[in-house]
């Protein structure tokens, strides 16, 4: 037995009630049913899978999550916090997976690019988005993936035309709110990219409210040839929340990808990319930071692709780590047989702040090309005590000691996130959320 057989079963009579109220065009609906089929057959996964060893995702199989089928009536001074200020451009809001028109917009969206929720456009043209919907997300041996496929209803679907540069950052606020019971959201977004276009899409993940749910997420990208796409993920979820997060390039010639994913909080936060390099010059660039505190558990795992000669692929993850917070980074960087002079690099580095603080860390080569460039590495520690003198002996107190050095750990990771606004934000929640004192969230 590799799956947890409980709560999947459970799925089955909301997902005979779905297929029901919600139709889809022919492919689409054959693809929901063979995502439920998969997710039916696989279960939820359990730590005797190697892709989940470290992660133990139990209280989630365990929990009788329900997924929203009305659109919840959610007011704009609640959405005040999530927003950035310095975004005024477009901006798609949904909750609890469903898109609310009346807190979106698309000002400041050029001539050739189109921002639409997913239902909009299954309703009007599936043609758009029929041959990209689970191309790159693939159900097969992905649970969560399958669950979300099955309950395939509304996201976002961002179009960009050849040669069309949109200056202004795309913003997709997610946000989980609470009901009488565990909430199941389950979002999807669509980027596509065409030839030598350029965009922005900031996605914020966030939530409220005492009461479990399970957000479960998936993001695909198509970047054209010569296109530029800049990706970011900001996880604010409630501390009592679950998110899965797929995030799954394809990535044409001469294209360039980049995808920065910041986790700031949530009980369990998994995040999984995977990019293919499939044309030759590709580059692509994932960074993430993700700060854990309490029980918390945070569980990254990306696949970098070189499927292509002559392409980049640049890796960085930081982890800070207090009070009993776990944490698990797995990155496999794989390069094909044909993909010579490949230069991929990857490094992990975490910072532990307790003794309770565990990382477990797992970088990965698989190189079949024999002129190629690569390098990776994981490094675990704490803070320098040298340090933390020197800084006191500079009349700093031991908190605003500890908190410089925590800050300045993270620093150069912020300093590759090219949007202000983003860039500010994750500056201010990181300050707000970083521990004072020694080991001081060690018994939340």
């Amino acid at each position: 037995m590799t799956q947890i057989a409980t709560g999947a079963e459970s799925y089955a009579a909301q997902f005979a009630a779905f297929a029901q109220s919600t139709p889809l065009p022919s492919g689409l609906a054959s693809l929901r049913d063979d995502a439920f089929n998969c997710f039916d057959g696989l279960g939820f996964p359990t730590t005797r899978l190697e892709e989940w060893r470290f992660s133990n995702v139990a209280p989630i199989a365990d929990t009788p999550f329900v997924a929203s089928v009305t659109t919840p009536s959610y007011g704009q001074g609640a959405l005040d916090a999530l927003y950035l200020p310095e975004l005024d451009g477009p901006r798609l809001v949904f909750v609890n997976g469903l898109f609310i028109p009346a807190l979106s917009t698309n000002d400041g969206l050029p001539s050739g690019v189109r921002a639409r929720s997913l239902a909009e456009v299954l309703a009007s043209d599936p043609e758009t988005v029929q041959p990209h919907l689970g191309r790159l997300a693939r159900i097969e041996n992905h649970a969560f993936t399958a669950l979300n496929t099955a309950f395939l209803r509304d996201g976002a679907v961002i179009e960009v035309a050849e040669g069309v540069v949109v200056d202004a950052p795309i913003h997709l606020v997610f946000v989980t709110t609470g009901g009488d019971g565990p909430v199941l959201s389950q979002p999807r977004a669509l980027v596509l990219a065409a030839a030598n276009s350029q965009v922005r899409v900031v996605e914020s993940h966030a939530g409220e409210g005492d009461t479990p749910y399970l957000n479960n997420t998936l993001t695909e990208v198509v970047v054209g040839d010569g296109a530029v796409v800049d990706h970011y993920a900001v996880v604010r979820e409630a501390d009592t929340a679950f998110r899965i997060g797929g995030l799954f390039a394809l990535l044409g010639r001469a294209s360039n990808f980049s995808s920065h994913a910041i986790t700031l909080s949530g009980a369990i936060v998994r995040h999984e990319a995977g990019v293919v390099l499939n044309g030759e010059g590709g580059v692509c660039t994932l960074n993430g930071l993700y700060l854990g505190n309490g029980r918390q558990l945070v569980d990254n795992q990306t696949t970098i692709d070189h499927a292509q000669p002559h392409c980049d692929s640049h890796e960085l993850y930081k982890g800070i780590l207090d009070g009993r917070s776990r944490a698990v980074f797995n990155g496999k960087i794989i390069v094909r047989l044909d993909a010579q002079k490949t230069d991929a690099k990857q490094s992990n580095k975490a910072l532990l702040l307790s003794e309770g603080a565990q990382v477990t860390t797992k970088p990965q080569l698989e190189i079949f090309a024999d002129d190629v460039k690569c390098t990776h590495g994981a490094t675990v520690g704490q803070l320098d005590e040298e340090a933390l003198f020197y800084l006191r002996s500079r009349a700093l107190s031991e908190a605003q000691a500890r908190q410089l050095l925590i800050h300045a750990f993270a620093a150069d990771l912020l300093g590759h996130i090219k949007v202000a606004a983003v860039r500010h934000q994750i500056d201010t929640l990181l300050t707000e959320r970083l521990p004072v004192g020694a080991g001081g969230a060690e018994h939340r």
